[in-house]
């Protein structure tokens, strides 16, 4: 919990595997663009649900920080809840992926804004 890990593979590539066929999945791995050793593309996606106490909190943070995010309703796209446990090999929400490509698994406020300060999003 709270542990950032990089995404590896096919699935840093923007690519997951379904069975036999390999899915692009361009709007959910963030491009990490750089302009003088800066971040260029600051998006986050957040893939959570309504019901998880974890996630309406780290939304919340997000939001009070000011930080642009993409948010994925895991009820309203259940099919998002595979690229979720594609990205961090676990089905525990929320799954925050930063752009440069790790992510957060129930992150915790700390986690969270340790990983904007690294990534001079705050």
């Amino acid at each position: 919990m709270g542990r950032t890990e990089k995404l590896t593979g096919a699935a840093q590539n923007g690519w997951i595997l379904r069975g036999p066929v390999l899915i692009w999945r361009s709007e959910t791995r963030p491009r990490d663009v750089r302009e003088n050793g800066r971040m260029t593309d600051t998006t986050i996606t957040m893939y959570g649900a309504e019901w998880c106490g974890d996630c309406r909190r780290t939304k919340k943070q997000l939001d009070e920080l000011g930080i642009d995010y993409r948010y994925v309703d895991l009820e309203a796209d259940p099919a998002a809840a595979d690229v979720a446990r594609d990205i961090s090999g676990r089905t525990n929400i929320p799954v925050v992926v930063y752009p440069d490509a790790t992510h957060h698994v129930e992150p915790s406020n700390a986690d969270v804004e340790s990983k904007l300060r690294e990534l001079s999003l705050i």
